[in-house]
């Protein structure tokens, strides 16, 4: 498989063409075809890759170590905090060295108004490509395998109708990068899309006018809502997923008197009820069970987060496989 992207950072999709993301969801498919049977895909044979974490994770440390051992390589996991990082190396020196070493360097860090900045930084000084594993504005492999699940569950993305929904969550104070790269990509495939939210935990103003210009671009809608229940009401596809107050509010608090103040915001079977007959419940996961939605919701029938969460696998391989090849 020929990396067509060679080089190509992958830290936004909206740094990435419209034909550009089609091709990495016709490479993911294939890719997961392949995993299905049994295929040698070492397409990466003796490549490296090295995973540099900020904060935990599940989906897509295991997305991108087995994936990459799949397509033949080898990645080195890196906990930041026993790096020299730890001691103040900047994201230069990092980035210098570490693209000395193999093919690529995937990072997440996710410190709000830290995070995309010292990956723009590393790909500045990188010989090789520099993935997002998540930031404070961005989640690019997330938004691929959610397009890819809606492809797959829907067959085209026109007119699907997908409503974004802040929900309350106190596991932590998440990140905006998942509503956000889903509203900025979604309107690109032509989907009617409604973002949800209560006031206080608004997007930032230049994400809401470029996924208006998306809408407008790539022939779908773009609209902006605080009820809870219109959002629901006759959608395909519902995201209800917490995100923290940070355009307005930079304190690290989880549990304030805003975020306790909508604790109905959540995902119900009262609330998937008034969706299409056939509606999606979609999360990136984890989800706060009890809190953003229901068991008997994330559980049920309507739900695909299981599919969605293995497509982490098959578009991080493809995203790698595109982007890294012989130096």
């Amino acid at each position: 498989m020929k990396p067509l992207f060679k080089g190509k950072h992958f830290i936004t999709l909206q740094e990435w063409t419209k034909a550009e993301i089609d091709t990495l969801l016709d490479v993911s498919k294939q890719l997961k075809h392949e995993f299905y049977s049994n295929k040698d895909t070492t397409y990466l044979k003796n490549k490296t890759a090295f995973l540099m974490f900020f904060e935990q994770s599940t989906r897509t440390r295991n997305s991108m170590e087995a994936g990459l051992a799949q397509l033949g390589g080898h990645a080195t996991f890196l906990d930041t905090s026993k790096m020299q990082i730890s001691h103040g190396e900047s994201a230069k020196d990092t980035a210098t060295i570490l693209s000395s070493y193999g093919h690529g360097i995937a990072c997440r860090n996710c410190f709000w108004g830290v995070g995309n900045k010292y990956l723009r930084e590393m790909a500045e000084h990188s010989t090789v490509p520099v993935m997002s594993l998540q930031d404070d504005l961005y989640h690019p492999m997330q938004g691929l395998a959610d397009l890819m699940t809606i492809q797959e569950v829907f067959g085209e993305t026109k007119r699907v109708k997908v409503s974004i929904i802040w929900a309350y969550a106190t596991s932590h104070k998440k990140p905006i990068s998942v509503p956000l790269t889903q509203i900025l990509l979604f309107p690109r495939y032509a989907m009617d899309v409604t973002l949800a939210y209560p006031e206080g935990y608004d997007l930032p103003e230049w994400a809401i006018e470029q996924a208006k210009q998306n809408a407008l671009d790539g022939g779908g809608t773009f609209q902006i809502t605080h009820n809870m229940e219109e959002a629901f009401r006759g959608a395909d596809v519902v995201i209800p997923k917490n995100w923290g107050s940070w355009v307005n509010n930079q304190s690290d608090a989880v549990v304030d008197d805003l975020l306790e103040s909508y604790k109905s915001w959540k995902c119900t079977e009262e609330m998937i009820a008034l969706g299409a007959p056939n509606v999606k419940y979609m999360h990136a996961l984890p989800a706060d069970r009890g809190n953003e939605v229901e068991d008997s919701v994330i559980d049920g029938v309507h739900s695909i987060v299981y599919q969605e969460a293995e497509n982490r696998l098959h578009t991080a391989k493809a995203v790698m496989a595109m982007t890294m090849g012989d130096k």
